[in-house]
């Protein structure tokens, strides 16, 4: 009966729902279901955990990528409820809509939030996201770079 109340449990919210329609179709990256739901990654991550949580979903990690499943379901209670759910899907609208949406993104090669494109906030340039924060070690190895001014300022106010 814990089990039974679980499942019910993690289905009361709408974004878990919509995200069990999606995985109905087979495995995917969370941030194919970031792109489609239109949410941010913190809330798809904690929608997917709750789901996880509750045994009806299972990941699995690919170097920085985690992919999401519908939990083994041969038998019993999870394959009715799944057999239930996207037969309750069918005729949903904004389930169809998403529906739609995932096959356009898997279309168009999926992991659609995760590949480099192009950040034009800086001059107009093209910076890559991953680039655009610089780390410690590269501040400091720039620092001779410095114009002389700064350097001579930065060395008296030390004195």
């Amino acid at each position: 009966m814990k089990e039974l109340e679980q499942y019910f449990k993690a289905l009361s919210d709408t974004n878990r729902l919509r995200i069990l329609n999606l995985l109905l179709h087979g495995e995917l990256c969370v941030c194919d279901i970031q792109h489609v739901l239109e949410a941010s990654q913190p809330n798809v991550s904690r929608h997917l955990s709750y789901l996880k949580n509750s045994g009806l979903v299972l990941d699995r990690r690919d170097g920085y990528r985690i992919f999401y499943r519908l939990a083994d379901s041969k038998q019993g209670m999870k394959k009715r409820l799944f057999e239930f759910l996207q037969d309750a899907y069918r005729d949903e609208a904004q389930l169809g809509t998403d529906r739609k949406r995932l096959k356009q993104a898997t279309e168009a090669g999926s992991c659609t939030l995760s590949e480099w494109k192009p950040d034009l906030t800086r001059r107009g340039t093209a910076v890559s996201r991953s680039r655009k924060f610089r780390s410690s070690e590269q501040i400091t190895s720039n620092a001779s770079a410095r114009p002389k001014s700064l350097t001579r300022a930065t060395n008296s106010q030390k004195n």
